[in-house]
């Protein structure tokens, strides 16, 4: 295994696959904003990769959902959600530019 790979960024090994695309963050991200995030492009704080949030993998067996940089494996995004409570953080991005179209 060399340095970068998606399990030397956490990922427990034999599970390297088991991941969805972003697209199943659309859900839950609807639920907190009024336009679709998986059209957003990301760029990883970790390796500077940039992308449609629809590419990140995103892990499910978790709580909540972790998604990780396509390029480098990096947690870019963890959300949780609770009764009453949802928990985002972000802090694996630098940029999310969002397209909300023309006036």
């Amino acid at each position: 295994m060399t340095a970068g790979t998606p399990a030397d960024a956490g990922i427990p090994p034999g599970e390297e696959g088991g991941y969805m695309d972003g697209n199943a963050l659309a859900g839950p991200l609807a639920e907190l904003f009024a336009v679709d995030l998986t059209v957003a492009t990301s760029q990883c704080a970790h390796c500077g990769n940039t992308g449609p949030v629809a590419r990140l993998r995103v892990y499910g067996q978790a709580p909540g959902l972790v998604a990780r940089c396509q390029q480098c494996g990096q947690v870019m995004l963890r959300l949780v959600r609770a009764p009453e409570t949802v928990w985002l953080d972000t802090s694996g991005i630098t940029v999310l530019s969002i397209p909300v179209g023309a006036d």
